[in-house]
Formats: C-alpha cells, sequence, structure tokens
C-alpha cells in the first residue's frame, strides 16, 4: 500500500489491533444469528509526510450506511463545545446574513442550528441519512452525499461558495485525504476560512488513546502531516489551537495561499511541539503497540477478578472507540454483561464483535452493577454526572484509558 497523501510505499505499522468489524456496524437481534464480517485493524505511518493511516480493508459507503448509529446531538458536552464555537467563529470572521456558512459532515444538525438560530444561511453535507433527515426536521438545508471533489465542483458551479467551511472530526474519516482536502479549496471563497477538529495524534500517543483506532478513521493526524497536505493543494494554515474534546484534539484555521490571513506564533510553535515530541521520528511510532498491550492486559485482569469474586460489571457508552477496545481484549458478555446509552438509535441493538446487548440507562437501576465501565472515557464528567445515583449502592466507576483506575 502507498500513502494516501504523498504516495511513498507505506513500511512501517504503528498499531495492529487484529480482526474487528466496523465499530459503528451495531447488530440486530436476527443480526446475531448471521456472519459478521470483520477485518484487519492495522494502522500504517508513512515515513516522509508522517501521516498514520489504516491499510486500505473497508469501503466508506460500508462503514456509513443510512443506518449509521453515531449521532453527535447525544452528548451534552458536545453540543456545548458547538455552540461557544459557532459563537466565537461567528465573531472572529464578522459572519452575517449576508455570508454563507457549508458544513461538511453536519452529522444531525448539531451545530449548524446555532447558524440558523441567527440567520446565517447555511448548507449541510451529510452522506448518512439517519442523521441527514434529523437536521433537516431543524430546518437546515441538506445535501446527502459523500463530499469531495466532484461535489465541490457542482457547489462552485450553482454559485454555493462558502465564507466559512467547517470540518468536525470528518477529516480522518475520508478515505482519499488529497481529493477531500481539493473539495474544501473549491467551496472556499476567496477570502474564505476553513476550520477542521480532529482528534490530535500527538495526544493519542501521549494518552495511549488507541482504542480512537477504528476503520472508520483512514487518518492521525498531526499538524506537520495535514500542513503538508494543505500546502500540496494550495492552502495554508494560518492559525491553530489545541482542545480538549476527544480526549484531545487540535482545531486549524486554513485559508487560500494567496489570502491575506497573516499567521500565528501558535503554528510554528505547534510545528516545534510535535517536532520536540518526536513526531518526525520513526522511533515514537514503531514503539506504540507495547502501550496498547499494556491496557488490554490490565482490563482483562481486572474484569477477571470481578467475576471470579461474584462482583458484576456493566458497560457506559456504546462508543465506537469502546467496541475497538472490547474486541481488541476479546470481552464478550461473560465479563461485561450489558452496556447503556443514552442514543435510541443504538438501544435495543448489539455491541459490533462482542455483541453486548445495549439498554437505556434506567437499566442500571433495575440491575445494580458494582462496576461500571466508562467506555467513551473522554466524557468521563459528564457521564459520573448523569450517574451519580450509582453510588447509593456503592457502584464505582471504572475507565481503562489511558491506564486502569477505578474513580
Amino acid at each position: 500500500m502507498n500513502c494516501r497523501h504523498c504516495q511513498k510505499q507505506l513500511e512501517h505499522l504503528f498499531l495492529d489491533l487484529g480482526f474487528a468489524p466496523p465499530s459503528n456496524a451495531y447488530r440486530s437481534k436476527e443480526d446475531l444469528n448471521k456472519t459478521e464480517l470483520t477485518y484487519p485493524l492495522r494502522i500504517m505511518v508513512c515515513d516522509r509526510c508522517w501521516l498514520v493511516q489504516t491499510e486500505d480493508f473497508v469501503d466508506a459507503d460500508e462503514m456509513f450506511s443510512p443506518e449509521y448509529a453515531y449521532f453527535s446531538s447525544t452528548s451534552s458536552s458536545w453540543l456545548d463545545h458547538a455552540s461557544i464555537y459557532s459563537s466565537m467563529i461567528q465573531k472572529k470572521l464578522s459572519l452575517n446574513v449576508d455570508s454563507f456558512v457549508i458544513e461538511v459532515a453536519a452529522n444531525d444538525g448539531y451545530l449548524l442550528k446555532n447558524f440558523v438560530e441567527i440567520g446565517i444561511p447555511c448548507l449541510g453535507i451529510e452522506p448518512t441519512k439517519s442523521t441527514a433527515n434529523a437536521a433537516k426536521k431543524m430546518g437546515i438545508e441538506i445535501q446527502c452525499e459523500f463530499f469531495g471533489a466532484k461535489l465541490a465542483e457542482e457547489l462552485t458551479e450553482k454559485g454555493n461558495q462558502a465564507d466559512l467551511v467547517i470540518g468536525n472530526n470528518v477529516y480522518a474519516h475520508v478515505p482519499d485525504i488529497n481529493d477531500f482536502t481539493i473539495g474544501l479549496k473549491k467551496i472556499l471563497k476567496p477570502k474564505g476560512t476553513i476550520t477542521l477538529e480532529f482528534a490530535y495524534l500527538l495526544t493519542l500517543i501521549q494518552k495511549n488513546e488507541f482504542d480512537t483506532v477504528y476503520h472508520e478513521h483512514f487518518s492521525y493526524l498531526s499538524l506537520y502531516a495535514v500542513k503538508s497536505i494543505f500546502e500540496s493543494i494550495g492552502l495554508k494554515i494560518y492559525d491553530v489551537e489545541e482542545l480538549d474534546t476527544h480526549g484531545g484534539s487540535l482545531r486549524v484555521y486554513g485559508c487560500h495561499m494567496e489570502a491575506s490571513f497573516d499567521s500565528t506564533t501558535r503554528v510554528n510553535g505547534q510545528l516545534q511541539k510535535e517536532e520536540d515530541m518526536g513526531l518526525l521520528e520513526l522511533e515514537t511510532y514503531v514503539h506504540f503497540q507495547k502501550q496498547a498491550e499494556r491496557v488490554k492486559n490490565k482490563l482483562l485482569d481486572f474484569l477477571n477478578e470481578q467475576k471470579m469474586h461474584g462482583k458484576s460489571v456493566a458497560g457506559y457508552g456504546a462508543a465506537a472507540k469502546g467496541n475497538t477496545l472490547l474486541n481488541y481484549a476479546g470481552v464478550k458478555p461473560d465479563l461485561l454483561s450489558f452496556v447503556c446509552d443514552a442514543a435510541p438509535s443504538k438501544q435495543g441493538k448489539y455491541l459490533p464483535g462482542s455483541n453486548i446487548p445495549i439498554f437505556l440507562p434506567d437499566h442500571i437501576k433495575a440491575q445494580k452493577p458494582d462496576f461500571i465501565l466508562i467506555l467513551p472515557w473522554n466524557i468521563t464528567e459528564e457521564i459520573t454526572k448523569q450517574l451519580s445515583y450509582v453510588k447509593d449502592w456503592g457502584c464505582k466507576f471504572v475507565r481503562a484509558i489511558p491506564k486502569l483506575e477505578i474513580i
């Protein structure tokens, strides 16, 4: 396989998590009697442009089906993040009723609804019908297609270029990152701004967040790699921010290469930080496997110990990252009896691979487990507040990432 950006042949393994089904391919009761397809989940690193990427095994159409179950609005903290961003960027770019905003991967309208409320025209591009329909119900104009250079050309021909192009947690999900970036450039007005947010590779390595690796993520991104991709297309990064979201993210601000935006000192500062932390050294990547193995073994030790002592462990949050962790560790219902999730789209289904049943959050009150394993650890504070009542019967919270700890 060649690098998806610079085409250099890939030779170096970053992480091998064995075989797993797509992490958002939740199963119905009927599916349990059918063969489940699994694919290798191996991550490579390019030693020329330092783009970390999955090997090619699964088509995007298969992973982002009409029944795609991830709805952004399920998380209250993510809704707050979207609201704060919308207010900030509207003021920063002086957006008004004469402006135009495009969000790529608009999901269920969690973000664009903030622009609709203040009268700024916008368009959401969202390929999954389940989430696109939810956005439409909020009065958001949605184009239900995968985004790339071809669609961007069509939008441009219709006069749909944007003052602001938003892409939150989508850049890592695209199989052809060069084509996608060409599309971003095409739909951007000459003086427009692109903002992209994505899980940050540096944080993934520092905090051992290997469970954020799954087939739906084709790329794992550093500022260095994104800068390389942008510049090859004729875009530049003029500002960057580190965020706490998703366990550690990066927000980049981009524009046309010839635009008059002055680059902030934060760009070079962040690039220097990456170099200092070893992101331009092969050794940093090839030793990461051992960190994942330690987490897997500690989790299995904990679950087996609780079973031996007659204690029950339930999970909370049927998140994709949780599926990566459970499948890598080989956890089944005998060790984790059930998982609860607030998303109706997941309730009554089963986790892919492990076949652990998913229930409404109220199921916790009925079953009174001794421990709750928080799978979306990035929203631990939100979950522990929601489930604070479990302390009434002595239940404790557990996290496996970055290391096993009882909260």
